[in-house]
Formats: structure tokens, sequence, C-alpha cells
């Protein structure tokens, strides 16, 4: 029983450890870092920004070129193509300032969400570390308990063997008296 009962506590101990070390280590092994994703979005909400402005440039050039074609045609030709290119171009950077500012949104949503997902994270480590040094301490209190119950329980025996030894001796005295 005292054997099943140490194997039954190494397992435990084993148990709780592995569990700390393998969640240290899915922390410490995780893809991405919320630094690296954050720093991942603002790059791809720069690489927007960018497209959009080449976008309204490309579009600014399209409307020069069709402008000095309208100027060759006729003036009232030319009026409608710079009113249309004006009209474009506006749209393009209002769509282009609303995509950047919904980039931004999205950015600082993520963001929030991920430190929200840290948080939790740091706070379940934490109380893993709280439950493993708790269970530590009762494993401790009862290898403590239990090692105090086997030192008395050898006294006992060996105060009864003392006493069966000298009932023994005392027999063999008087065995050898008689004898004598």
């Amino acid at each position: 029983m005292a054997d099943n009962q140490i194997n039954t506590k190494d397992f435990i101990i084993g148990t709780l450890v592995g569990s700390f070390v393998g969640a240290a280590t899915a922390l410490l092994l995780a893809p991405k870092s919320g630094k690296e994703l954050r720093g991942d979005l603002n790059d791809g909400a720069v690489q927007v920004k960018n497209r959009a402005t080449e976008l309204a440039g490309a579009a600014q050039e399209k409307g020069e070129e069709l402008t000095s074609k309208a100027y060759s045609a006729t003036s009232d030709f030319t009026k409608k193509a710079v009113d249309a290119t004006s009209d474009f171009t506006k749209t393009v950077a209002d769509k282009s300032q609303e995509v950047t500012e919904n980039v931004k949104q999205k950015t600082a949503e993520l963001k929030d969400t991920v430190d929200d997902k840290i948080s939790d994270v740091q706070d379940k480590a934490e109380d893993v570390k709280d439950d493993v040094s708790d269970k530590i301490e009762d494993v401790k209190k009862d290898a403590a308990d239990k090692k105090a119950e086997a030192e008395e329980t050898a006294t006992k025996k060996a105060a009864e063997v003392k006493k069966e030894t000298k009932k023994a001796a005392s027999e063999v005295k008087k065995e050898a008296n008689k004898k004598s």
C-alpha cells in the first residue's frame, strides 16, 4: 500500500510539473507575438495607403492626359473632362481616406483584442502558477505527514522487538539456569 501511495504522489507531481512546463512552452513558442502581429497590420495599412496614393496618382495622370486631348478637341469638351477628372480624383481620394480610416479602426480593434487575449493568458498563467504552488505545498505536507507516521511506526516496532528480545533473553536465562 505504501508503494502505491508513493507511486501516486510521484505521478501527481510529475503531472503538475509537466503541465506547467507544457504551458510555459506553449506560451514561448506561439507563432507570432502581439507586437509582431500589430507590426504586420501596420505594414498592411501602409501598403494599402501607398497603393491608394498610387491609384490617385495614376488617376491624376490619366486626367491630365484626357485634359490635353480635350483641349485639342473643343473647349466645352475640355471643361467637361476637367470636371470629370476632378470628380474622379476626389472620389478616389475620399475612398482612399475611407480605406485608411477603416484600416486604422480595424488595427485598433485588433490591438485591443490582442491585448485582451494577452491579459487573459497572463491571468491564466498566474492561476496555473498559484495552483501548482498550492499542489506542491500539499504534496510536501503529505510527505511530511507520511514521514512522521513512518517514524512513529518504526519506533513502535523497535520497542516491540526490544520487548520481545528481552522476553526471549529472559526465557533463555531461565532455561540456562534450569540446566545448571
